[in-house]
């Protein structure tokens, strides 16, 4: 028996028993469709994420007062996290840094929050507290209008940059350059509007992740009419060009140390994340959600696989008499045993076609919706999908189409 044969017939099959064949299609496809979107998804925000991260230049790593999110294996008491009673960074300490010779340039940063105001509109979004050379270490764009300057920053102007969708909330489709808007109840004058729609994740030291509304402000100017928490000052740090990565940490944390008397041996009240360990820990946590979406996606193929045995049991049932038929004129039990098998990888196969189409569709359509998740299809899940659809049809298959090739050819054209 040809293939294409059995192809044929699992077809007719399948269409003398619609709902079982559809039931099991759907446990299949559920199953495969899971593992392509959630494959998309995850390529799609780690590579807007490593974009996120890179945007600070390839060698630039960061100093936090204490690990973040991530890094911090403590249980959160003073007793055994005694990082929680490091110093703040200072301003004076972020220039020292900026003098190091191995150093291009340290951008201070604090993330917040703050409500803003323009006549009758009305929302809370977050804040990004910048010392004005921000710009080094961003990849979006300001237009129309431009950035703060040193001297904005350092007399604490009251000048604010917001956003697209915070433009779009407080202004609608006018001009948003020159107006006035309140913070907090603090008056500030547009001075840009910023482009630039990060990872759901945010950058490393973002207020907020995507393309949520978003103000950016001098970080002088938060610290005299903001009260915003300097405790929370962190710094991205861009090596010199030619200067190695590992060499500028180590230029920094010697001079840390030594700032703040701390001897050899002694802990850190600081610390530094690199971008590598940045990622690796992103890709760590993304990983373990992947293994998980992957676990629950199998239970959708193992209900899959048990409809495989259960339609393919009832029809090697009903059709007894015409396996007997089929032997009784010379098909041997290796046609039998393909006809069946074939059958079971066919109704397996639609099932993950179904699911790649699906997962297909989901993909292209997230982003259009939610321009801040992307998602890119990944070929080589698309391709273990169907795969493993195929393979779960020839597992679950092959104990069904064992018993119809050894069915006894005398008492199947008895059978009634």
């Amino acid at each position: 028996m040809h293939a294409l044969e059995g192809v044929a017939i699992a077809i007719d099959s399948m269409r003398a028993n619609k709902a079982r064949a559809a039931l099991t299609i759907l446990g299949v496809a559920i199953g495969v469709f899971v593992v392509v979107a959630l494959s998309s998804v995850v390529r799609g925000i780690n590579e807007s994420f490593a974009r996120d991260v890179e945007a600070a230049g390839p060698t630039s790593f960061f100093v936090y007062r204490r690990p973040i999110s991530g890094f911090n294996s403590c249980d959160g008491t003073e007793d055994t996290c005694p990082e929680r009673r490091n110093p703040p960074i200072t301003n004076d300490e972020a220039l020292g840094i900026g003098r190091l010779p191995s150093i291009y340039a340290v951008t201070q940063h604090v993330a917040g929050g703050s409500s803003f105001k323009y006549h009758d509109r009305q929302l809370n979004a977050g804040v990004e507290y910048y010392s004005s050379n921000w710009t080094d270490v961003d990849g979006g764009d300001i237009y129309p209008g431009r950035s703060f300057t040193y001297t904005e920053d350092q007399t604490g102007a009251r000048v604010v940059i917001i956003n697209d969708k915070l433009a779009e909330t407080l202004f609608g489709d006018s001009d948003p350059i020159d107006k006035h808007i309140l913070v907090d109840g603090v008056d500030f004058a547009v001075i840009g509007l910023y482009h630039y729609t990060a990872s759901p994740m945010g950058t490393p030291t973002s207020a907020g992740g995507g393309d949520s509304p978003k103000a950016i402000i001098p970080l002088e100017t938060g610290r005299r009419h903001l009260r915003i928490w300097v405790g929370g000052n962190n710094l991205i740090v861009k090596p010199l060009a030619g200067v190695l990565v590992d060499e500028a940490v180590d230029d920094v944390t010697a001079y840390l140390r030594g700032r703040r008397g701390l001897k050899p041996g002694a802990r850190a009240t600081f610390d530094i994340v690199t971008q590598d360990k940045l990622l690796a820990t992103y890709n760590k946590l993304f990983g373990t959600f992947f293994v998980v979406g992957i676990a629950l996606s199998s239970v959708g193929l193992l209900v899959g696989g048990v409809g495989v045995i259960a339609i393919m049991m009832i029809s090697v049932t009903e059709r007894t008499r015409e396996i007997g038929v089929r032997k009784a004129i010379g098909a041997r039990k290796r046609d039998i045993l393909l006809q069946f098998t074939l059958e079971a990888i066919t109704l397996t196969a639609l099932g993950g076609v179904l699911g790649v189409l699906v997962g297909a569709i989901i993909t292209w359509t997230i982003p259009a919706i939610w321009s801040s998740l992307p998602a890119r299809m990944s070929f080589f899940w698309a391709a273990f999908g169907l795969g493993s659809a195929a393979a779960e049809g020839l597992l679950f298959g092959i104990y069904p189409a064992w018993k119809a090739a050894n069915l006894d050819p005398i008492e199947s054209l008895r059978y009634e």
